[in-house]
């Protein structure tokens, strides 16, 4: 695969989809005079899109963000309807969805690959890149190895270039049970340390034995902060001082 660095991105419209609505996003606009950080892959609801690839991203947004980058954008060779059902079902709210139906903006890259061996016609090759007022001033292009590599396009490897001495967010778990007024304080607390957090809700198909399980308390909630089991509400107040 050819690097696309130094390469102007195209100029075209993405035929977007938002609140039931079309919403084209034109390239001069998204794209000029601004940092955009891009990266593209083979599809959307796809395994290693849905659960590494896009995820990891919207985590770092907020980092991104405050090391000058001005917007985060993932293509796909999918349609409006397809990308929007996407950034729905994986809870996006910082990454920009762009469906090249066409393929014409890959194929400007010089990405577009023929996948008809699985069924899935001409899609884009994984990549990521950085783009200046248009122009891409750095590329990771996945190695030309057979299946779906994924190497250098995620998320930390762009961030590394951007930002090498980036502060990574903290991970945050909190289990709680709806109601709760303590899970509510502790959820309070979180937000007013500026610490986004993953939220697992007994009830929904997780019982108190899994909390005690993991946590060996019975009670809620209980939080963890990059994998230290921090405790309760109380416990939580503490951690902060």
């Amino acid at each position: 695969m050819n690097s696309p660095e130094g390469k102007r991105v195209p100029e075209m419209v993405f035929k977007a989809r938002k609140d039931g609505e079309w919403n084209d996003i034109d390239t001069k606009e998204f794209f000029g005079g601004k940092k955009v950080v891009v990266f593209s892959l083979p599809g959307a609801f796809t395994p290693t899109c849905s659960s590494t690839h896009l995820p990891r991203y919207e985590e770092l947004a907020s980092v991104f963000a405050g090391h000058g980058i001005d917007a985060i954008a993932c293509v796909s060779v999918n349609d409006g309807f397809v990308m929007d059902a996407w950034a729905k079902d994986q809870h996006v709210e910082n990454v920009v969805l762009l469906p090249d139906g066409n393929g014409e903006f890959t194929d400007a890259m010089g990405l577009l690959v023929d996948k008809s061996v699985i069924g899935f016609g001409k899609r884009s090759w994984r990549y990521s890149m950085l783009v200046e007022d248009g122009v891409v001033t750095k590329a990771f292009v996945e190695p030309e190895k057979p299946g779906d590599p994924f190497e250098v396009s995620d998320a930390d490897t762009m961030l590394g270039h951007v930002a090498p001495n980036a502060a990574l967010p903290k991970e945050v778990t909190i289990f709680t049970k709806p109601g709760c007024p303590f899970c509510a304080k502790a959820k309070a607390k979180l937000r007013e340390n500026n610490l986004p957090y993953e939220e697992i809700v007994l009830g929904s198909g997780i019982s108190y034995a899994s909390v005690r399980n993991v946590t060996g308390k019975s009670t809620v909630p209980q939080v963890f902060i990059d994998g230290k089991h921090i405790g309760g509400s109380d416990d939580l107040e503490a951690y902060f001082g």
